[in-house]
């Protein structure tokens, strides 16, 4: 599913316009976004949690010729599916 499909499911299980639910579906995706940039996390009950994890910096190699790479140190995000979600897809 990609995001026009996923907007016109929103659009019709909501009974909104497919207008709205744009407009609904990218304040959802804006607002995690900003959160996690800011360092926060959100916690949806029976869904999951979308976090930042760190990594810190490490050597790699290029497969190609074999030199090594320093890998810099970044924020990652990570999403956890929650109970309900992983009984959903196993039932």
């Amino acid at each position: 599913m990609n995001k026009n499909e996923l907007v016109s499911a929103v659009a019709e299980k909501a009974g909104l316009t497919k207008a709205d639910a744009l407009s609904a579906v990218d304040a959802v995706f804006d607002t995690v976004q900003a959160e996690l940039k800011k360092g926060g996390d959100i916690r949806l009950a029976g869904f999951g949690a979308f976090t930042v994890s760190r990594r810190e910096a490490s050597k790699g190699r290029n497969p190609s010729t074999g030199a090594e790479v320093d890998i810099p140190a970044r924020n990652v995000p990570k999403f956890t599916a929650g109970k309900g979600l992983k009984d959903a897809v196993n039932s």
